[in-house]
């Protein structure tokens, strides 16, 4: 019984660490899409996908190349199925489905809400969502493929621009980025900025810090100044 119990034991470690490492890198040769934009199909696929992985680790009975070939296999056809919508705006539509407008001018359209099977309650907490509590402010309101709505409000009610009132544009010179944590210099991130060492040691010295180790966080501006969170300012 004990040399059962440790071979089932030893088994389970294999199936599951060899499962694991499968999904992981698999997943990410599907790619991003697969978490950022969750259609009825990326989401269905999914599940599928975890529920064969977890097959493979705790199902003894289940032979193990089996499921690691159907795993495999589920990555291919996933693939193939979003390489094919790509190419195909009518397969895409079919796969993924397509935008249903369902309030427009102000209106709410009763076919595309049967069709979308929402009622009410689902309406108005996702116009809430975006800060419309009315359905009378809204020019269209659209249903996307993951399930959100977008919405365009009436143009009366549309916040003006800077544009709008001829105001002073100023483009950003940065994308606000971790410059520094825990005392330590990012150094990925200020590559990527193409800034150096040296300027943020000129930026904290003008905040009266001489070191890097004082501070427990920075972060670059758009316009190019440094917060600055100093470590003794921490709890």
């Amino acid at each position: 019984m004990k040399e059962l119990m440790d071979f089932n034991f030893w088994e389970m470690i294999v199936r599951t660490t060899v499962a694991f490492g499968a999904l992981l890198v698999l997943a990410r040769i599907l790619g991003k899409k697969q978490m950022s934009q969750l259609t009825f199909f990326h989401y269905i696929t999914g599940i599928a996908f975890g529920s064969i992985a977890a097959e493979m680790a705790g199902q003894t009975d289940v032979p193990f190349i089996d499921g690691l070939i159907a795993l495999i296999w589920w990555a291919i056809l996933t693939l193939v199925l979003s390489y094919i919508s790509l190419k195909s705006s009518k397969l895409r539509v079919i796969i993924e489905g397509e935008p249903t407008i369902i309030i427009r001018n102000g209106i709410l359209l009763d076919k595309a809400l049967k069709k979308a099977r929402l009622h009410m309650d689902d309406v108005m907490m996702m116009l809430r969502e975006q800060s419309v509590f009315s359905i009378q402010d809204v020019h269209y309101g659209v249903l996307e493929t993951n399930g959100e709505l977008s919405v365009m409000k009436k143009a009366s009610l549309q916040e003006p621009t800077k544009a709008d009132v001829k105001a002073p544009i100023t483009e950003p010179l940065y994308i606000p980025s971790e410059i520094i944590s825990d005392g330590k210099i990012v150094v990925k991130n200020l590559q990527e900025l193409k800034l150096t060492e040296e300027w943020v040691m000129k930026k904290l010295k003008k905040q009266e810090i001489n070191t890097i180790e004082e501070v427990f966080y920075a972060q670059i501006q758009s316009d190019g100044s440094l917060y600055v969170d100093i470590k003794s300012k921490q709890g």
